[in-house]
């Protein structure tokens, strides 16, 4: 494929924005995969891709961790460029992009030039506006954050334009709007662009250098078609359609889905869903997803910090007698007569 530049162009040309207190490993691990495909082994010489840092030259941006990064390239002509990545860093950082990045953004998505946000960098383009009704990958750890600013009951949230988190991915991709968790699903998404425009074998060997896992063999799923890893489960499987529902379930303790819901969400049947349960953990989707209800009723009794009601509606029981009744089945007594009971201290 032949990039924005045409004959004779790198096949793929990339705008990196970089958020005031960006994330260092994010912007480090999609760049490297660009810098290793770009060239023979890694001789880093930009020759089928190539890389710009957006902002005004001579004017670092700071990384979370206090490293600068000195952009090398002018604001200018989005068109010019395959892919405009936006690199996002700490969710409380005033003013996160300088105006005139902000500008470029707005501009490239006017353009039609495909925009990723990475980390929390889908935060930045959903405030913009520019993730209206897009599916957004959004990493566990912020997913509540997310909710909050731009779900349901939020000023940014209503109607059928809000964008809609998805935390059991790695990456995402709805249409020119790509977006990604973090971490090492920068380098995979960054794969997934060389695969696209330079080929498989590139982003494979790009990745294999750095040390990542790829997707391999017929019917092997596409670079970072996979569930996010690190979210804290009561139960653990490597099967990952029973890891992505799991994601889900741990999400929606306190509305959870029913089963035919969540087999429609993963986009298989309920009876498939059924087996890879059963083989996986020995248990069926409800009783799996009762396990991480009551697994988060426990913490919050065991805190001792909120009332049973406000416990119950936390993790999906009508109400207090309820929470008690399904307790006291599983654990042989009461909430109370529970809590009471001398154990190791519970994390906040």
């Amino acid at each position: 494929m032949v990039g924005r530049g045409g004959a004779g162009a790198p096949r793929l040309n990339v705008a990196f924005v970089l958020a005031r207190r960006f994330t260092l490993a994010a912007y480090a691990n999609f760049v490297d995969v660009l810098r290793l495909a770009a060239d023979e082994g890694d001789r880093s010489r930009p020759i089928l891709c190539r890389w710009a840092v957006l902002g005004t030259p001579g004017t670092a941006i700071r990384a979370s961790c206090g490293t600068r990064i000195e952009p090398d390239t002018a604001p200018e002509n989005p068109a010019q460029y395959d892919y405009v990545v936006v690199i996002g860093g700490l969710i409380g950082a005033p003013q996160p992009l300088d105006p005139a990045l902000g500008a470029f953004v707005r501009r490239a998505a006017a353009a039609g030039v495909p925009l990723a946000g990475v980390c929390t960098g889908v935060f930045i383009l959903a405030r913009a506006g520019l993730m209206a009704g897009r599916d957004a990958c959004v990493s566990w750890f912020h997913h509540d954050e997310f909710q909050a600013e731009f779900g349901a009951g939020s000023a940014a949230g209503s109607g059928p334009a809000a964008p809609r988190p998805v935390s059991d991915r790695t990456l995402v991709v709805d249409g020119d709007r790509l977006s990604c968790s973090g971490g090492v699903s920068a380098a995979q998404l960054a794969a997934l662009l060389v695969d696209r425009h330079i080929g498989r074998a590139a982003a494979r060997k790009a990745l294999a250098i750095m040390m990542i896992d790829t997707p391999g063999g017929p019917g092997a799923p596409a670079f970072g078609d996979q569930p996010q890893p690190g979210m804290p489960l009561e139960l653990s499987t490597a099967d990952p359609l029973v890891r992505r529902a799991l994601m889900i379930l741990q999400q929606r303790l306190d509305s959870p889905p029913t089963v035919a819901a969540l087999a429609a969400h993963l986009g298989v049947g309920r009876r498939r869903l059924e087996r890879h349960f059963a083989a996986a953990l020995g248990l069926s989707p409800a009783a799996a997803a009762m396990r991480l209800r009551l697994a988060q009723a426990r913490m919050l009794i065991a805190r001792g910090d909120a009332p049973l009601a406000r416990v119950a509606d936390a993790t999906g029981f009508c109400d207090a007698s309820h929470l008690i009744r399904v307790f006291r089945d599983a654990e042989g007594q009461t909430p109370d007569r529970w809590r009471r009971q001398p154990r190791a201290e519970v994390p906040r």
